[in-house]
């Protein structure tokens, strides 16, 4: 097991070093590998993280096999985040699990976990709020901030991400993107 000294092993100084060194690694196997070992995401096969990923805390993330999560994604992941398998989240998205309630007479904070479903494409710089599902196939287009659950197959767009139409069930690709491994691998 890799050794972290106990101030770092459950604080906010591994989530620091993560964010602001570890995230620019341009070796996406260190990346990986420190995600799944030390940060203790658990990430399925053939899946990316590309550099500038930053999150909340450890754990709470579940990615699938075959998932791309492009340059500068934001996740907050206080609440769980759970990626199924082929979904790719364009550079500049952001997954929110929680957030302060407005109406709170103390500024309570409020949360809930975040799922987006096999084959999800989530456009860059979108936005998705917390206790959101994203359902299987769904696109959210560019820009948009996606406020509730999102049916299967089901293309977005807006603020608030409101339908467009309707995208094709018949989804069978298998996503892998690691831009060094024909240089390295």
């Amino acid at each position: 097991m890799f050794l972290v000294p106990p101030p770092l092993r459950h604080g906010r100084g591994l989530v620091y070093i993560t964010n602001h060194v570890i995230a620019r690694i341009l070796f996406s196997r260190i990346r990986l590998w420190w995600y799944r070992r030390v940060m203790r995401f658990e990430i399925g096969q053939h899946s990316s993280i590309l550099t500038d990923f930053k999150v909340a805390q450890m754990s709470n993330l579940t990615i699938g096999d075959h998932t791309v999560i492009n340059n500068s994604c934001r996740f907050d992941n206080r609440f769980p985040i759970r990626l199924g398998n082929n979904v790719s989240i364009t550079y500049g998205a952001m997954i929110l699990t929680k957030g302060h309630d407005m109406d709170s007479p103390d500024f309570r904070t409020q949360g809930a976990p975040v799922t987006v479903d096999d084959y999800a494409w989530i456009c860059a710089n979108a936005i998705i709020l917390p206790g959101v599902s994203i359902g299987k196939g769904t696109v959210v287009l560019t820009g948009s901030v996606v406020t509730r659950d999102v049916p299967p197959f089901h293309v977005v767009g807006g603020n608030p991400a409101v339908f467009v139409r309707e995208r094709s069930r018949d989804l069978q690709y298998s996503l892998h993107f690691d831009p060094w491994v024909p240089f390295f691998g």
